[in-house]
């Protein structure tokens, strides 16, 4: 009899939470929807390692064991991989956004089951692969930036370190 009671109950705190979760809005939806607003920007977003200007909304955190970084006197860059409660959609929007207000140009764009967005800059390369994690909507989405920096071209030194004459 105490069994069915406990199932009851378990089984109403269930119907509770499911209801509470359609009243907000947030049932079968995954993470939040961040667009990038002006100067708000720098306040709800958090930055891919010191390159000062590629951005992430702030429910994206780093994931430590899957990165790696490098820098020497004429170069910069490395592999830096995130993951949050971000739909793959609006994360792709908003990182087109973010990369247009630091002056990155799209060159490209590809997806099938992932999607690859590639980015410019006078010295520097950025190459995102977004994908959604398992359990599709209600997994976690991973962002990983291939990025280069040529330290030496933008100091206008040789990879050497002579300077370059023109």
């Amino acid at each position: 009899m105490q069994m069915k009671s406990v199932g009851k109950f378990c089984g109403l705190i269930l119907l509770i939470g499911l209801m509470t979760g359609c009243m907000n809005g947030t049932f079968g939806r995954s993470g939040t929807t961040a667009q990038p607003v002006g100067d708000d920007l720098a306040n709800e977003t958090t930055m891919v390692e010191s390159y000062g200007d590629i951005d992430l909304p702030v429910e994206m955190t780093l994931i430590a064991d899957k990165s790696i970084a490098m820098s020497t006197d004429s170069f910069q860059g490395g592999i830096h991989s995130y993951s949050g409660r971000v739909q793959v959609g609006s994360l792709k929007d908003y990182l087109i956004a973010s990369m247009r207000n630091n002056q990155w140009k799209l060159a490209g764009e590809a997806s099938y089951k992932n999607i690859m967005l590639a980015f410019t800059k006078p010295n520097k390369t950025c190459m995102v692969v977004l994908s959604e994690g398992i359990g599709g909507t209600l997994g976690k989405t991973q962002a990983d930036f291939y990025v280069t920096v040529d330290v030496a071209a933008m100091n206008r030194t040789s990879t050497f370190g002579a300077p370059v004459t023109q």
